[in-house]
């Protein structure tokens, strides 16, 4: 018989970290972090990670597991969650895997394809002919060794550009073909999906933009300043592809103020939140709920109650 664990999926700012902490104050819970920034150490203001006596009260798995040189792949991140998952279930508890890391989710309930692992130097080496050449140019590469990855992604997306022509080059393989043979998901895990949707958008907006404003208050941008002296860490890193911390970067590499920094911040994680809004209304079987509703703990619980107890 399957056992049963919940995704508790949505939006940055949304309120997915506090609404974890209280179901695990009604269900016997452990949360599993599904948020490809939050596994980095000293990235803890731009993450909105919670802070020490949180993590105390409520651990959260999957939270400062890798350093920020470290690259850290959905299919890490698969085999990380079944690894936890099944020590949780062996305590007699539920998983509740709580995050915004979409692909993450994707990976862990379709399954993933078993990729190459990251290649630190080729991609270096990538990104700088991407330099000379500029993102579209390395499109038209892929393109010509990959048009069904092509086709998926645009000529301005450099991390999937990158990625697609890292498998490529250290395979000899193109992506599409090792999606195409995607490994199976487990059979055994019964997923309950809740999805987090605040309405109208204006008010994430709103959050957003207060959440921001209360990072860069709190010293987001001295966080930036002190990851930028570790090395081996550049701008190109993937850890440094978190929304804010580009931009912050580029604000303290001289190349713009730190007004436009922030400006570029906070329309990136607009952007973001709309990307997983959209992969959200494409789930199907999910809970939706809006976390400012006065009852909505209420009612998340109720649904899962049907299910879990």
């Amino acid at each position: 018989m399957p056992q049963t664990a919940i995704l508790l999926m949505g939006p940055t700012a949304s309120g997915k970290t506090e609404l974890a902490i209280s179901l695990c104050k009604r269900f016997p819970c452990d949360v599993i972090s599904v948020d490809s920034a939050l596994v980095y150490r000293g990235m803890d203001i731009g993450t909105a990670k919670p802070d020490a006596e949180t993590l105390a009260r409520t651990p959260h798995r999957l939270v400062d597991i890798r350093d920020p040189e470290d690259s850290y792949s959905a299919g890490e991140f698969v085999r990380d969650a079944y690894r936890e998952m099944d020590e949780i279930f062996a305590a007699g508890r539920i998983p509740l895997l709580a995050g915004g890391t979409m692909m993450y989710f994707r990976a862990l309930t379709a399954g993933i394809a078993e990729l190459p692992a990251a290649d630190d130097e080729l991609r270096r080496a990538i990104d700088t002919e991407a330099a000379e050449r500029g993102w579209p140019a390395m499109h038209e590469d892929l393109q010509a060794v990959d048009p069904g990855a092509a086709q998926r992604i645009k000529p301005n997306d450099r991390q999937r550009i990158q990625r697609a022509l890292e498998v490529y080059r250290a395979s000899g393989r193109p992506l599409s073909e090792w999606q195409r043979d995607s490994a199976p998901m487990r059979d055994d895990i019964l997923y309950l999906k809740i999805g987090l949707n605040i309405e109208p958008r204006s008010i994430l907006h709103e959050r957003i933009a207060k959440r921001l404003n209360l990072m860069v208050d709190g010293g987001f941008v001295e966080e930036v300043a002190r990851l930028r002296e570790r090395a081996g860490l550049t701008a190109a890193s993937p850890a440094m592809r978190s929304v804010g911390y580009r931009q912050f970067w580029e604000y303290l590499d001289g190349r713009c103020s730190l007004e436009e920094a922030r400006n570029k911040a906070l329309y990136a994680t607009r952007q973001l939140a709309k990307r997983q809004i959209t992969w959200l209304r494409s789930e199907t079987e999910v809970f939706l709920a809006n976390p400012l509703e006065a009852d909505a703990i209420g009612a998340i619980s109720r649904f899962l109650a049907k299910s879990v107890c």
